[in-house]
């Protein structure tokens, strides 16, 4: 059975069609990835597959998370879903944390949601929660969000979404507000854990570098439609389709670029 699968959807917001007609299916323990520049619909996408879309876009089609229908289906139904079937982990996650609630409380809720743990054990898998994820300081759990660094606050916001053991993650542009360093070391940390766990990852990114590291499989979007669709080395080494050829030369040229303007200086080429 497919972890997610998607067939026909489409998200309308009034008389704007945000997303049209997309089909995919992720695998158990595959790593899917949808490309694309902004307003492409591949955040719209991603919030429809977890049943997050706000009240005024209107979905049609259909979602199934390891075959269980999302589109129509009650939210308090859906919540049953989000944490031991599917998470997601968002762009900024100084606006994805409760900025109210300290760090280890904010671990706490899905793992006394969903895995029905209480004190000392509680205690122990928040522990074990932080230190997946490399937040070992005794602080960490005390702190509120702002407390933090960005690429600690993106590391607690992966915590809480691994913390009922997802069968499958959606990172929606999870590196997009780090700096170089701090991004690879949170997409270490995403490959690392997607590894032990056998977890399948949808990986969403306007970074052509950072997605034909993270995933095998590559749907290119623009104007809410998938306009490519196939393996990822194939996809950018020979593209089908104009606007995906356009995005490699855009990634390529600024490559040259940024190789021109400090040689000697390594950097991942897509």
């Amino acid at each position: 059975m497919n972890v997610l699968d998607i067939s026909g959807l489409t998200v309308r917001a009034g008389d704007s069609t945000l997303v049209d007609n997309i089909s995919f299916v992720v695998k158990p323990g595959e790593r899917v990835g949808i490309i694309g520049e902004s307003g492409s619909g591949k955040s719209i996408t991603s919030l429809a597959a977890l049943g997050l879309l706000a009240d005024s876009l209107v979905a049609t089609g259909s979602v199934r998370i390891e075959g269980r229908e999302v589109i129509g289906t009650p939210d308090h139904e859906i919540r049953r879903l989000r944490g031991p079937a599917a998470q997601i982990v968002f762009q900024e996650p100084l606006t994805a944390l409760d900025p109210l609630m300290r760090v280890e409380r904010q671990i706490a809720e899905p793992l006394r949601r969903h895995l029905h743990l209480h004190g000392a054990a509680l205690r122990d898998a928040v522990r074990e929660a932080l230190a997946e994820v490399s937040l070992t300081e005794p602080r960490i759990a005390r702190a509120y969000p702002f407390e933090l660094s960005g690429g600690q606050r993106q590391r607690v916001a992966i915590a809480i979404a691994l913390a009922a053991h997802p069968r499958i993650l959606i990172a929606d542009e999870p590196t997009t507000a780090l700096d170089v360093t701090v991004q690879d070391g949170v997409l270490t940390l995403l490959e690392r854990l997607a590894t032990d766990r056998g977890m399948a990852l949808l990986f969403i990114s306007h970074d052509l570098a950072v997605v034909s590291r993270m995933v095998e499989r590559l749907i290119v979007m623009r104007d809410g439609v998938a306009v490519e669709e196939g393996d990822v080395r194939a996809v950018l080494s020979t593209p089908k389709h104009p606007y995906t050829a356009a995005l490699v030369a855009s990634a390529r040229a600024l490559d040259a670029a940024w190789d021109a303007a400090t040689p000697g200086t390594e950097r991942e080429s897509s």
